[in-house]
């Protein structure tokens, strides 16, 4: 990669998000298991992811409000700032009460920092088309970011577990305070080009293309995002096929691949851990696979964002099906490559979709949207999983990958304009 195509200050926001979202594994892991210690109650520890996605779905939905009003790369320094803080506040109060701290405090804590933390992705996001030079780095600075992410959630879990068991959840959250701090220092080097500093922030582009003034009222500040991804076609589309996805990959989460790992394949925990594995190798090498061939993808995003959804879909309904555990551990492992290019690539449509000033509300829509659907489908598919059987919910998960895929091939006339106006999609 020269550094032409991806600069300088999307390197600082690749490495601040980078610490940042290990710092998150670290803490939720750190206080998973203080919450479970000193309680002794499953609900209480399973509150607390179910409240970070609540927080982070409430904050995406006035995030518009923030980004109207100041730069994304100050709002970034903003969100990570006021989470060290808090967490430093957190990490001391943990160790001066030990035992005697109160919860119901350790947990709005935590609800203030999930929802500072509710528009960093929306606005790393919406930063990247900012920060790299050509459009043709885009695909590699989203592979980029991808490829991180998921190292962080693969390396993360394990580490992070054998980090507590060494130092204690006391201690690994003052680790993770520390990791907070370098992430908030990293991010004073994202600095936006002067040419997006000084686009307009209320302007509204229109689904042929024409930019029309937006009134300032805060009311349509908070649904311009939600507007345009209804008007716009290519946006409806991406979303919907976003909606659907999220809907059967909610199956991937710890408690359903258990349940597959003993019902279907016959196996102990070990193998829960051997899947995981495999999957986050797959999908790290998937990002990297992506980054490689960027270039022989070129502005052939739709058709690499379908080929991988089929991809996907197919071998999630071959993995249902087997009862092999090392058979299994190749589908997986195989899945991730696919998933990414669907991933990715999907991503990178939604950001050569909208104008660069829309950007952030439209991600900030999207985001709310999802973390929705996402606590949603984990009941629904909780529910299916006893009604059907987990064989069955891993078959049903495919089908909707399928779904997906047919809506996409359907409404691929909806990326037309965009090819007619120079930028090949399919």
């Amino acid at each position: 990669m020269k550094s032409s195509i991806l600069t300088r200050p999307f390197y600082f926001l690749w490495t601040t998000q980078t610490a940042a979202n290990a710092a998150d594994v670290l803490y939720i892991m750190a206080l998973t298991v203080l919450v479970l210690n000193q309680t002794e109650s499953l609900i209480s520890a399973a509150f607390m992811p179910l409240m970070r996605s609540g927080a982070q779905m409430l904050s995406g939905l006035i995030a518009p409000l923030l980004m109207n009003r100041f730069k994304l790369a100050a709002l970034l320094l903003l969100s990570q700032t006021g989470q060290f803080l808090l967490f430093v506040g957190l990490a001391v109060y943990l160790q001066l009460t030990g035992k005697d701290a109160s919860f119901v405090l350790v947990f709005a804590l935590v609800f203030v920092m999930s929802f500072l933390d509710g528009w960093t992705v929306p606005a790393r996001n919406a930063l990247v088309p900012r920060l790299v030079a050509h459009e043709q780095g885009l695909l590699k600075a989203n592979s980029l970011i991808s490829v991180s992410d998921q190292v962080v959630q693969f390396a993360g879990w394990g580490l992070s577990g054998v980090i507590v068991a060494l130092l204690g959840p006391s201690h690994t959250l003052l680790l993770t305070a520390v990791i907070y701090g370098l992430a908030a220092a990293f991010t004073l080097g994202v600095k936006e080009p002067v040419e997006a500093q000084s686009e307009p922030q209320q302007t509204d582009v229109m689904p042929d293309g024409s930019a029309a003034a937006a009134p300032s009222s805060r009311w349509h500040t908070l649904t311009e995002g939600w507007k345009m991804i209804w008007q716009m076609p290519r946006l409806r589309l991406l979303t919907f096929m976003d909606i659907i996805d999220m809907l059967g990959g909610s199956v991937w989460v710890g408690a359903f691949t258990l349940a597959f790992v003993q019902v279907a394949l016959g196996q102990g925990e070990e193998w829960w851990g051997f899947i995981n594995a495999a999957y986050f190798a797959g999908t790290v090498g998937g990002g990297l696979l992506v980054l490689a061939i960027a270039r022989a993808i070129g502005g052939n995003l739709l058709a690499a964002m379908l080929i991988g959804m089929a991809g996907y879909g197919v071998l999630t309904a071959v993995y249902a099906l087997n009862t092999q555990p090392f058979i299994a551990l190749i589908l997986v492992l195989l899945m991730g490559p696919f998933a990414e290019l669907s991933v990715i690539n999907r991503r990178t449509l939604i950001q050569r979709s909208v104008d660069k000033g829309m950007l952030p509300k439209v991600l900030s829509a999207q985001a709310s949207l999802l973390n929705l659907v996402f606590c949603i489908s984990l009941l629904v598919m909780a529910a299916l999983a006893e009604w059907l059987g987990i064989v069955n919910l891993y078959l049903f998960a495919s089908v909707l990958t399928l779904l997906a895929l047919g809506v996409g091939l359907i409404g691929r006339r909806a990326f037309h304009t965009e090819a007619a106006s120079g930028v090949s999609i399919d």
